[in-house]
């Protein structure tokens, strides 16, 4: 039997990362894998999302051309050749490509660093043996990013719903051969919006149910706000503090009225996965649903890590990266340690919605006394000139004490990539004295964020 130095479980974010990394470092690394490399993230999340976004975006921009200077004759005889049209069947097949090509490259970096992958099921015996694919493993440490699954909410009609096929989670949306004439998104989060967004703009008529009195989750009350107005005005409608109570085939029932729907997309939230390959045979810290986890990505064991989706603390791509990349530093003896506090979040609509650190709402709940200021988005020339709608915002709070940044958040095109500026700001505490003496390229609409922090 091969000992390996570390058995990976999820080819997720976090697993592949994982794996490359100590694989860079001349460790023996098994990573186990039950369906595809890339996981949730690169086969139903964030790429193919995206791809299916960026199609909507180009179409959006082409049908309100006229308000750019830009024209479309008709052909003689052909009425109506001058009407833009979005083709689905298309986009979904390109989405096909883009996710293939990013596959074939994880694989290239697994072969690439001499990680070893094995297709199959995994099963913990303990935490120096994993079972799959009918062989036994062993391993002197067992890192743990079997990601998450969908939340599945006790609704009446729901589950014969997800069995005969007219309710969808995130993974068959991205595959649907034909746009639903009304679709129904349960949930105002990140997904139920993005998918909501690239329906409406391919032909459906589209209704968001949310339970909460706002969309999208903890993002910025302001913005949340803002984007619900924007997505109204493009026709979706939003329901907020309602709750589902029955689906049926062709309609979604809800506390105080009722809406058609040939498709249901359950977009509920995910839970950490957590059951079905032996976990409990460890014996782990389990908090809240989840993996209990310290800021090197040791669990309650210390040779067994836990990174990404299953240690509960943030549910995005990007943070599984990073997990993983402390948790492997931790155990090639080098000084490395995960902090929270400028997680950047985005929101890939049109526009966009991006944020890292505290808002108004978890820094009052903290008691930190802060001061917040939020300027137009018009505020910057490029925005302006690129822009037919101009209700975009950048806000910024810095800790009052300090004088440093602790919270920004964007909506806005752009604001995914800016983003990542306003994190290095948070995470290097800088002051805004600091920040009013960087030179910030014009024109841009990062420089939306210098013109914030002179109004503070």
């Amino acid at each position: 039997m091969i000992n390996y130095d570390l058995i990976i479980i999820g080819g997720g974010p976090g697993g592949y990362m994982a794996a490359e990394r100590a694989g860079q470092a001349g460790l023996k690394v098994l990573l186990i894998e039950k369906r595809e490399l890339g996981g949730v993230c690169l086969n139903e999340g964030c790429i193919p999302t995206k791809t299916l976004l960026h199609s909507t975006k180009m179409f959006d921009n082409v049908s309100h051309g006229i308000n750019f200077g830009l024209y479309v004759k008709a052909i003689p005889g052909r009425i109506d050749s001058y009407r833009p049209e979005l083709n689905h069947k298309f986009v979904i097949e390109r989405k096909n490509k883009v996710v293939e090509t990013l596959v074939n490259g994880v694989k290239t970096q697994m072969k690439k660093n001499n990680v070893t992958v094995v297709y199959g099921e995994a099963y913990i015996i303990d935490s120096s043996h994993v079972k799959a694919d009918k062989e036994v493993y062993s391993g002197d440490r067992l890192m743990i990013a079997t990601g998450s699954v969908p939340v599945i909410p006790p609704v009446d009609g729901l589950a014969a719903g997800i069995k005969k096929g007219y309710v969808i989670t995130s993974r068959e949306i991205l595959d649907l051969e034909k746009v639903p004439k009304h679709l129904v998104v349960i949930g105002g989060g990140i997904v139920g919006l993005e998918m909501a967004s690239y329906y409406k703009s391919a032909g459906s008529k589209v209704t968001i149910i949310e339970m909460l009195p706002k969309i999208a989750g903890t993002l910025d009350a302001e913005i949340s706000d803002l984007l619900a107005k924007n997505l109204f005005s493009k026709g979706i409608d939003i329901l907020l503090d309602t709750k589902v109570t029955t689906i049926k085939k062709d309609s979604v029932i809800y506390e105080g009225g009722l809406v058609k729907a040939d498709k249901v997309l359950l977009s509920a939230g995910r839970l950490p996965l957590i059951e079905g390959f032996g976990l409990d045979n460890l014996g782990l810290v389990i908090e809240h649903g989840a993996i209990k986890t310290d800021s090197f990505g040791r669990t309650s064991l210390p040779n067994v890590y836990a990174v990404g989706d299953v240690n509960g603390r943030y549910m995005l791509a990007h943070t599984a990266y990073r997990e993983a990349e402390v948790a492997v530093a931790h155990i090639l003896g080098k000084r490395d340690e995960m902090r929270y506090d400028a997680v950047p979040s985005v929101l890939y609509t049109s526009p966009e919605a991006a944020s890292a650190g505290e808002t108004e709402e978890s820094a009052g709940s903290r008691g930190i006394d802060f001061a917040a200021v939020t300027v137009p988005m018009a505020y910057s020339g490029r925005y302006v000139a690129e822009n037919n709608v101009t209700d975009g915002i950048c806000k910024v709070i810095i800790d009052r004490k300090h004088r440093n940044i602790i919270g920004v958040h964007l909506y806005g095109s752009y604001a995914s990539e800016i983003i990542i500026s306003a994190c290095m700001m948070i995470e290097m505490q800088m002051r805004i004295e600091d920040v009013r003496k960087f030179i910030f390229p014009h024109p841009t609409v990062s420089e939306i964020i210098r013109e914030a922090v002179f109004r503070l």
